[in-house]
């Protein structure tokens, strides 16, 4: 594969088209996390991972937030700790038009891809809501080690995202990764855990809500190979007006 196809659809399997189509029902519903495997093609999915890989790797910048030392230095009272978001990842940032990562995916499609009218609306069948025209996008990269600690994306000071938005998440993971998974609140503990080690799986999130992502784990002597790429896009609930945010998950 050297370029993505203009539609989303044509990288679907069966499955996920039933999907797209209203003829296999799978949604969020009243639930805040949806994962699948098996909605896209397996041998596109490898394809893709291997695009990503060899056009988007040399563009990519560091995303990284370590904990504060005030998180222990400026503790006045046991059992008092605060931890705000910490992360550590890459990012083929999309912030500019003259970005490197930005250029290079246009090159390759992925910016056609996920503006099609497909994808919009397998979006929209994985949220099950009327969800708005124009999103943010972007694509992560984790290696070893790298992760997202806990956080919960709410944007309380943002009118257009405070009342909840749908993030869709496509995975692509090279042969050299062993684990990582998405740890998620239900009942108000840190109790789901979901593998994420996978080519062409797919994520929908309902957020805001807690959750992260813990390190990367490569295989025995793979470490150099190890990469999870994350194409990401956040869109809006048709109620509000657009606008976008940038974060890792």
């Amino acid at each position: 594969m050297r370029r993505l196809p203009a539609e989303f659809e044509d990288l679907l399997s069966a499955s996920g088209r039933a999907v797209l189509s209203g003829r296999r029902a799978l949604s969020l519903g009243n639930d805040r996390f949806l994962a699948a495997n098996g909605l896209l093609d397996a041998k596109q999915a490898l394809a893709v991972t291997a695009l990503l890989d060899r056009t988007l790797k040399d563009t990519l910048t560091p995303m990284e937030d370590p904990i504060p030392p005030w998180t222990i230095t400026g503790m006045q009272h046991d059992y008092g700790e605060l931890l705000p978001k910490t992360v550590r990842v890459r990012t083929a940032t999309f912030s500019s038009r003259r970005s490197k990562g930005f250029q290079r995916a246009g090159d390759i499609g992925l910016h056609t891809t996920l503006a099609s009218e497909s994808y919009y609306a397998f979006a929209q069948r994985l949220s099950g809501r009327a969800l708005r025209r124009g999103w943010g996008t972007q694509v992560l990269c984790y290696g070893p080690g790298d992760y997202a600690g806990p956080h919960n994306d709410h944007h309380p000071e943002d009118a257009d995202a405070r009342d909840g938005y749908t993030d869709l998440h496509l995975t692509f993971c090279t042969s050299g990764v062993a684990t990582q998974s998405l740890i998620y609140e239900r009942g108000g503990h840190f109790s789901e855990e979901q593998s994420v080690v996978t080519v062409g799986g797919v994520t929908c999130y309902r957020l805001p809500f807690w959750h992260y992502t813990t390190p990367l784990r490569a295989k025995p002597k793979q470490e150099r190979d190890a990469r999870r790429w994350v194409v990401l896009g956040t869109v809006l609930d048709e109620v509000a007006p657009a606008s976008s945010r940038r974060r890792s998950g």
